[in-house]
């Protein structure tokens, strides 16, 4: 019996240990990622940018605008009812398309950034050849808009094969996100309210993925909106809470 018990201790012992070890390791990963988001590298990788490091309760709306888009005047309508800035990312074709949408957006103070020519993936560009289209889509999109555009978004969010690195090498500020309100998916409604406004990794500085011409996301932005306000959160611009001459150094 007293064998018994001591194998029993030592049992507890080691499982007490491997509790100890899971708890550093995952508290290294998590702080990890925390600087990863924050500084856009990580062990000298230039990585997007993916939240916005700020002790305010401030966050971001993301829309990748899609190719056939009719809810773009009532995603303008909204944000303007709650006083919310947001990032409209469009491909040249779509500029070209909607040039008085897109003035609207730069005239309503909303960030304008680039998703490319939208031609080809992004993961079939070399870094010199996404450098090259970006450096065209941004002068296009400037052209269109009268403001400048120094954000990039991949399609997809598809930032191999060293993208990444070559949007930043032409000025550009790659940018994913924190929290998807997989919209995408048409789950609905309810499900993008709650994909938003009650996600886990939603905290200061999120970057929150949504698209135009997804099927429920101009009906659930009010609720997305007002729920945001509710909780605290400022909806702003990156442009407004980035320090560009930090970023690029």
């Amino acid at each position: 019996m007293k064998e018994e018990w001591i194998v029993w201790y030592r049992l507890r012992g080691l499982g007490l240990l491997c509790l100890c070890s899971l708890v550093f390791f995952v508290g290294a990963y998590l702080a990890n990622q925390r600087s990863v988001t924050a500084s856009g590298a990580a062990d000298g990788r230039q990585m997007p940018l993916t939240c916005v490091p700020t002790e305010e309760k401030k966050a971001v709306l993301t829309f990748d605008v899609q190719k056939d888009s009719d809810d773009v005047q009532t995603i303008l309508a909204v944000l303007e009812k709650y006083g919310a800035k947001a990032v409209f990312f469009v491909t040249d074709g779509w500029a070209q398309a909607h040039p008085q949408e897109l003035a609207a957006m730069a005239a309503a103070g909303h960030d304008i950034g680039s998703r490319g020519s939208g031609q080809r993936k992004a993961d079939s560009l070399s870094g010199k050849e996404l450098q090259r289209e970006l450096r065209q889509s941004c002068e296009q999109l400037q052209k269109l808009c009268g403001a400048a555009v120094r954000l990039y978004r991949a399609p997809g969010g598809d930032f191999g094969n060293g993208l990444a690195a070559a949007a930043r090498a032409c000025g550009c500020l790659p940018v994913l996100w924190s929290v998807d309100s997989e919209d995408w998916k048409d789950y609905g409604v309810e499900s993008i309210v709650r994909n938003v406004v009650e996600n886990p990794r939603l905290e200061n500085g999120a970057v929150i993925r949504l698209h135009s011409g997804a099927k429920y996301t101009a009906q659930a932005l009010e609720a997305i909106v007002a729920g945001l306000q509710e909780q605290g959160y400022a909806l702003e611009t990156l442009t407004s809470l980035i320090d560009f001459s930090s970023v690029f150094h």
